[in-house]
């Protein structure tokens, strides 16, 4: 990684390398200038630069005469919830989600407590650039306010949404694997809160990761041994800041992620139907279950804020991103493992059904992933080659160019970082996901 990333939710990128104190320092003021008066929530997931960035951040946003409270090491959606329960300015997660210990980043969030909407981050972006800064007087500088609890507001606001004695009756055995990142704080909150026998691995929050970050299949192979060991009827994995959900049944099969928001969905809808909202990358599981019910399914393009300003713009009871991000909006909107949590364990109860039976009901679809070289410069030829080659498809550029058949669909999108396109496939059967993305891939080599 040569530049940091910089996008209108934050930045991320490698510390030392090209994110430094300074540097996030002078991006958080950018930030706190576009926001109105009032105290700026800080949190940060579990990794060891976490600290570091975080005093200087703190130093910062003291100097320009803002109050910070502080929240320590706490998950992406416990900021969210905090931020609107204490009426803050606006608020800041230290983090690099899923990415190695190396890299850090930042994340902003509004007065709503909700990731920053793309208008709103272009401006912080434009005032980090020009590099200004407004300093305060001796007389109206900030201060630091440690927060003794960062976990109830969120927990009452989950305890709202799932009929909790029926949970603690079933006295659930689950196993939480925090991965050592934020998510062992209010994940132990919860859990205990329902009743559940839990076994947390990697509890302390402080970056010291067991394994690959990312809840993907392959970084959790010793996870799904340890649920069947400790006989638990689920397991739930988070990423390091706790936004994003994989799910283990009983019998130590990895169930995924792109798996946990549609057995939410069916969760919620049999309860309160209403409208449903995806991004244009994630599985078709979701938009099958919502006609299954009767109910308006829509797509945003690709990133949080862009799923939540769809949610609001069509009254979405529910919706989220295929990497486990559950977004519900009677809690916080943001992706929130917690309620994904609390949704799966109040479906497994409601229906008396296994892990296993929830997934099993799931519509089937297998997805496949890759890249292709492409020049921007050869961007725009590449996609009217697609277009032309794909005739029968239907088209959409929400996002890129996503290419729609009954049963199936591929979308292709430009790296910002690198000269190439993603390509990501969808379809009945593993075979036809990857013959869509490599004969896309066929088409943009011809160029």
């Amino acid at each position: 990684m040569s530049e940091l990333i910089i996008s209108v939710s934050g930045l991320r990128g490698v510390v030392g390398e090209n994110l430094t104190p300074e540097i996030a320092a002078r991006f958080v003021a950018a930030f706190a200038a576009e926001l109105p008066l009032g105290p700026i929530v800080i949190g940060r997931d579990g990794r060891p630069s976490g600290p570091m960035l975080c005093d200087a951040i703190h130093a910062m946003l003291v100097a320009t005469g803002r109050d910070v409270l502080d929240a320590g090491p706490a998950a992406t959606p416990t900021i969210g919830v905090l931020v609107r329960s204490l009426k803050a300015a606006g608020g800041v997660q230290v983090s690099a989600s899923h990415n190695p210990p190396q890299y850090n980043g930042l994340k902003l969030f509004s007065g709503e407590g909700r990731v920053i909407p793309a208008a709103a981050g272009e401006k912080v972006i434009a005032r980090f650039r020009r590099g200004e800064a407004a300093w305060a007087a001796a007389a109206q500088l900030g201060s630091v306010h440690q927060l003794s609890d960062t976990t109830t507001a969120h927990w009452e606001m989950i305890r709202a949404c799932v009929d909790v004695p029926a949970i603690r009756a079933r006295r659930f055995k689950v196993l939480l694997d925090a991965n050592h990142g934020a998510g062992g704080v209010m994940g132990r909150r919860l859990l205990d809160e329902l009743g559940c026998q839990a076994t947390l691995l990697g509890k302390t929050p402080d970056g010291l990761y067991d394994h690959p970050p990312e809840p993907t299949a392959e970084n959790l192979r010793s996870v799904l041994d340890q649920v069947r060991a400790v006989g638990a009827d689920v397991g739930f994995c988070q990423d390091p800041d706790a936004d994003r959900l994989a799910i283990i049944d009983g019998n130590g099969r990895y169930i995924g992620e792109e798996a946990t928001l549609a057995i939410v969905v069916e969760h919620l809808l049999r309860e309160t139907p209403g409208p449903v909202v995806t991004n244009c990358s994630t599985s078709r599981m979701s938009e099958t279950i919502a006609l299954r019910h009767g109910v308006p399914f829509f797509r945003s393009a690709v990133g949080e804020a862009n799923v939540v300003d769809e949610m609001l713009r069509r009254g979405a009871v529910i919706g989220g991103e295929g990497n486990g991000g559950v977004i519900d909006p009677r809690v916080v909107l943001v992706r929130d493992s917690f309620i994904g949590m609390a949704m799966v364990l109040s479906a497994m109860t409601r229906r008396d059904c296994t892990m296993s039976e929830l997934a099993d009901e799931l519509p089937r679809y297998a997805m496949h992933k890759d890249k292709v070289t492409l020049p921007k410069e050869k961007l725009a030829a590449g996609l009217a080659a697609l277009e032309r080659h794909f005739a029968d498809a239907t088209r959409d550029k929400l996002d890129g160019l996503r290419l729609d058949w009954p049963g199936r669909w591929l979308l292709i999108r430009a790296s910002n970082t690198e000269p190439i396109v993603r390509l990501m496939s969808e379809a009945g059967t593993a075979a036809e996901a990857e013959r869509l993305c490599r004969e896309a891939g066929e088409v943009c080599a011809r160029l």
